[in-house]
């Protein structure tokens, strides 16, 4: 069974039974061209082009959530906005336009893992979704990054508070909590790339994050809604991927995070350790395209900007990751899928087409059934 769901991706599947409505292609969705001049400052709209998917999600598992890694483009014109805004704009005001995109049903949101942010500011976010929306949220990096880092991203020096479980509850477990209650989906711990000397010890990083973790945990129990809410952690370190690691998250309550990024090694490669966890719900976060290597997120945006078309197809990663989400969600278990922009050129198109192949990966197996 764990074979079905974590395998090689089969041949190219059979497209879905032709009772089904045939959803629009994804190459073809609207967006590109822009007005000369922003539109005036008010209500974020969502593009009326954008409604057109709804057929597609409506064939998608009920357990699956897609999303961005980020709102905020101006890019997605036609795509999501139904007119050019400037960044800040869409910074404040676009989540509501978002949300109401039939193949968006969470987001992550990646501005906490530069800054904690308060209650108030989570159900800010929380006010602007439908009900059923849920939110993928990551930890300040204060917590879940062994060094104190300059602007440029090098590291200075050790971070004290790294791990520190009476932080990662209060900057982040409570204010998620209390400001995004039952919309809360994920909250994602990304250990970011660790020192020599860290990695060389894991039995003193391991007992850190189970220390971490049990403190999460414990306030998850505490509360009301806790038991509904997935703990990740996610590693940007090939070396953390063992035995042992699996063994921390799993007595912690907490899944495996894949992180398709330059840094770890690809989808098939991770789908290995995750089948450690078996049952685990799946949460992705597919970040850079593997083709830019480890430290490539500046020529992925100098090629990718302004966002708004698949520049860099990844059809390999696609096809992997929309079998592991069938696999999962026909057993009932929820997935949570965020994608950034970088995975291939403009982070709504990849959604569409994954979306497109969840399907086919649908029709392929229920064919298969005896």
């Amino acid at each position: 069974m764990q074979d079905d769901l974590f395998g090689a991706p089969p041949s190219p599947p059979p497209s879905p039974p032709s009772s089904a409505p045939a959803p629009p292609a994804a190459s073809a969705a609207p967006g590109g061209r822009k007005p000369a001049s922003r539109k005036a400052v008010g209500a974020v709209q969502l593009a009326p082009q954008a409604l057109q998917w709804q057929a597609l999600a409506d064939q998608l598992p009920q357990g699956l959530r897609m999303g961005v890694s980020t709102w905020s483009y101006p890019g997605w014109e036609g795509l999501i906005w139904d007119g050019a805004y400037d960044k800040s704009v869409l910074a404040k005001k676009g989540l509501e336009a978002y949300g109401r995109h039939p193949l968006m049903r969470t987001v992550c949101v990646d501005r906490s893992f530069w800054r904690p942010l308060t209650a108030s500011q989570y159900l800010a976010f929380a006010g602007q979704v439908p009900a059923d929306f849920r939110f993928v949220v990551k930890c300040p990096s204060v917590v879940t990054d062994a060094q104190v880092r300059d602007e440029d991203g090098k590291g200075m020096s050790l971070n004290p508070v790294f791990l520190q479980p009476d932080l990662a509850v209060t900057s982040f477990v409570e204010p998620t909590l209390e400001g995004l209650g039952e919309q809360l989906g994920v909250l994602v711990f990304q250990l970011s790339p660790m020192t020599w000397g860290l990695l060389s010890r894991p039995t003193e990083l391991l007992a850190r994050l189970q220390a971490m973790l049990d403190a999460v945990r414990a306030a998850l129990a505490a509360h009301p809604l806790g038991a509904q809410i997935i703990v990740a952690v996610e590693v940007r370190d090939p070396e953390l991927l063992t035995p042992e690691l699996a063994d921390t998250l799993r007595a912690a309550g907490a899944t495996f995070c894949l992180g398709l990024h330059g840094k770890m090694p690809p989808i098939e490669e991770q789908l290995v350790f995750l089948r450690r966890l078996w049952p685990s719900p799946l949460v992705c976060r597919w970040n850079l395209n593997r083709e830019f290597g480890a430290y490539g997120y500046p020529d992925a945006q100098t090629k990718h900007d302004p966002f708004d078309e698949i520049r860099t197809p990844d059809v390999h990663t696609r096809a992997i990751l929309a079998k592991t989400i069938d696999g999962i969600t026909s057993r009932g278990l929820p997935a949570f899928v965020t994608v950034s922009n970088d995975a291939e050129g403009c982070a709504p198109r990849s959604i569409a087409l994954l979306a497109e192949a969840v399907v086919q990966a649908q029709a392929a197996r229920i064919q298969r059934l005896p």
